[in-house]
């Protein structure tokens, strides 16, 4: 018996294991060899917080845009387009990804076909009252929506569109190119989210050449909080949001005064 088939992987987060792996897909056939926890505990010693955050927006977001189009989402993709030379911690990246995608976005991550590592999203929340975002019923624009309030905030509640675009850029989302599902980036951001009141543009005072700021939009203060976008951002950098000591102590502070019904948005 090879060895292959007495390795069992963490049923908690990593995919079975295919017993019968085609010939011909030896990336996948190498991944199929689930690791030990110590083995993947060694290997994400060796990158930094920061790399393997990146790593799991990027996923996350890939499976997103993915999911718009109701496309199942195979492993092999995943590595090829997304992890790369860091397919030795998939079984981490896919834990950390699929608690965002159900705390965050009410999405289960659901392996169709273990020998091929086939998986699909399912809607497993149904949202109640006004207290979850919309945007149009795009998935993949709530997303990256997500992403962008969670820069601001965690930034002093205004981010520099050059930030923003930056950061994009590192999820493989360029906004002088047009996105195959996006469509136009820039004016997805600058015009429809702003236009349904996500997000404000504004220039900032006594700047030449001119700059332009984000701020969170009124439906934005009303369809989601900070305290979910702090767990957003703890939950992709595998931390406790108290780590985040000025932010924790805002989110709380707004909790507070929406239960006193004080609430109010920075100016």
């Amino acid at each position: 018996m090879s060895q292959r088939k007495r390795i069992r992987g963490n049923p908690s987060t990593a995919p079975e294991a295919s017993q019968q792996p085609d010939a011909h897909d030896s990336e996948d056939d190498l991944l199929s060899q689930a690791q030990t926890a110590t083995q993947v505990q060694r290997n994400l010693e060796k990158l930094t917080p920061e790399q393997i955050e990146q790593k799991v927006s990027e996923v996350v977001q890939f499976i997103l845009i993915k999911d718009q189009k109701k496309l199942p989402i195979k492993r092999a993709d995943i590595v090829k387009n997304v992890l790369k030379e860091y397919k030795s911690i998939y079984a981490e990246i896919l834990n950390r990804v699929s608690q965002i995608l159900k705390q965050v976005f009410g999405l289960k991550l659901v392996e169709i076909d273990v020998k091929n590592h086939v998986y699909i999203v399912v809607n497993r929340l149904e949202h109640q009252g006004g207290d979850c975002m919309k945007v149009e019923g795009s998935t993949a624009k709530m997303g990256l929506l997500m992403v962008i309030l969670s820069l601001i905030f965690m930034k002093g509640n205004s981010a520099k569109e050059s930030m923003i675009w930056e950061v994009l850029k590192k999820l493989h989302i360029d906004i002088s190119e047009r996105h195959q599902d996006l469509g136009d980036v820039k004016k997805l951001i600058t015009e429809e989210f702003v236009r349904q009141k996500y997000l404000e543009y504004n220039r900032v005072p006594h700047t030449d050449p001119p700059e332009y700021e984000f701020l969170w939009g009124p439906r934005a203060f009303h369809e989601t909080s900070k305290t979910k976008v702090l767990n957003f951002v703890a939950m992709i950098q595998n931390k406790d949001p108290k780590s985040w000591t000025a932010q924790y102590k805002e989110a709380q502070a707004e909790e507070a005064a929406k239960a006193s019904g004080t609430a109010s948005r920075p100016k």
